[in-house]
């Protein structure tokens, strides 16, 4: 059972809980950014191109045969798949460059100081003593 009991621990915590539903949106997200780019921004290019359709861009390699399909390399969804992860990655770096900024900067807290010197010898010496260690001179 000791295992069961840290796997829920585990999986409790608030960051993994997080990290999931990071995941879950970032996969909702990449799907909107595939389709913006598919649908939105590629047509546009590819009539400014000459009515280039960049899925359909492939070469053969092996032309279809009644038993096997064709084998192409598809370097027009290559280029989709990058645009892709160019905008994601863009959309993320803005989203946290504006979180750093709205951020607010937590003002360290000065700790307090847990020794103190010796007037006398000049040692270091517990904040709480009374008698230097070191020459036995009172604080």
């Amino acid at each position: 059972m000791g295992m069961i009991k840290e796997f829920k621990e585990f999986a409790m915590r608030g960051n993994v809980i997080d990290m999931a539903v990071g995941i879950v949106i970032g996969g909702a997200f990449g799907k909107i950014v595939s389709s913006v780019v598919n649908d939105i921004i590629m047509p546009p290019i590819g009539m400014l191109l000459g009515n280039v359709d960049f899925t359909s861009l492939a070469v053969t390699l092996k032309a279809k045969t009644a038993g096997t399909e064709a084998v192409t390399i598809k370097y027009g969804v290559f280029i989709n798949t990058i645009l892709d992860f160019i905008i994601v990655a863009f959309a993320i770096f803005i989203v946290i460059r504006q979180m750093n900024r709205f951020k607010k900067k937590e003002e360290a807290v000065p700790k307090e100081p847990t020794t103190k010197e010796c007037s006398k010898c000049y040692s270091t010496v517990h904040i709480k003593a009374t008698r230097c260690p070191n020459c036995t001179s009172e604080l």
